[in-house]
């Protein structure tokens, strides 16, 4: 995607994609670099003035050797955040398309993130390993972080874990009861999370099979979270609800998730490239 001009005149190209409807816009800096900030975020990511997103991606040269590009990662806040399952699919797909390969490697800050190609189109990215440690999560103090003493309303008993990114995950009987834009913001910034978390709900379906649903830190409630899924599947096989490898059912789609042996969790979904633009030279001045 790194072809088109970008000039203070003819404004900046950019491609808006999703991954089950967990949508983001995606720049190219890759050739020239342009001044971001966070009011210009919150503006690009609002859906009446902007283009409207989850997150907001800037591919920038790697750092990393075997990378092919470095994707910057920011919520619709403006914040800069470490990691993106749905949307490190998204940028997989288009470094494919533009290498004319079935694979891509993507270094975030979070990591360095292999991924491949299907034939049916869906992309699968080598997340890495799920980090279970009190300090890696992190939480606020040491403690067993398959049940952390966090609770909101019927929410209670956390299994927390890091997937480049914080989450909580709370087993319920009936996911579709918890008020989850009441609950979220409350379980988000609890005192336990001094980097702030998202926060999935989980029921379990089957041997193989989990409904999910997110409220994802400095964004809101979304259709779907990639690392989201990846931690719920690692929580309930932690507790011993399901095996290491299921389908995660949420709102915008289902994702596969499979925890391996040693530890590294392969993540597998579709992905949609939504339309391309440009964005005015207004959104720089």
């Amino acid at each position: 995607m790194n072809d088109a001009p970008t000039t203070a005149a003819t404004g900046l190209p950019f491609v808006k994609m999703h991954g089950l409807g967990n949508d983001f816009v995606v720049l190219d800096a890759r050739r020239r670099g342009f001044a971001l900030d966070a009011r210009r975020i919150r503006l690009i990511a609002d859906r009446r003035a902007g283009v409207g997103c989850d997150q907001l991606f800037v591919l920038e040269p790697p750092t990393a050797p075997a990378a092919d590009v470095f994707m910057r990662i920011y919520n619709s806040d403006g914040g800069e955040v470490e990691a993106c399952g749905n949307g490190a699919r998204c940028v997989a797909a288009l470094m494919m398309r533009e290498k004319g390969s079935a694979a891509a490697v993507i270094e975030t800050v979070a990591g360095v993130l292999g991924s491949t190609a299907a034939p049916d189109g869906r992309v699968t990215v080598d997340m890495g390993a799920a980090r279970l440690g009190w300090r890696e999560i992190p939480l606020a103090r040491d403690g067993d972080t398959n049940h952390v003493p966090v609770a909101a309303g019927p929410l209670a008993d956390a299994s927390c874990i890091n997937i480049g990114n914080p989450h909580a995950v709370f087993f319920v009987a009936d996911a579709e009861a918890v008020d989850l834009r009441s609950l979220g913001p409350r379980l988000e910034h609890d005192p336990m999370f001094p980097e702030r978390a998202n926060i999935e709900v989980a029921q379990i379906l089957g041997p193989d099979r989990i409904r999910m649903r997110v409220w994802e830190r400095g964004v809101g409630q979304t259709m779907a979270c990639g690392t989201g899924a990846c931690a719920v599947l690692v929580a309930a096989s932690r507790r011993g609800l399901v095996q290491r490898k299921a389908e995660i059912v949420m709102d915008g789609g289902s994702l596969g998730i499979e925890w391996l042996a040693d530890d590294r969790v392969l993540m597998t979904g579709a992905v949609a490239i939504s339309f391309t633009g440009t964005l005015a030279p207004a959104f720089f001045s």
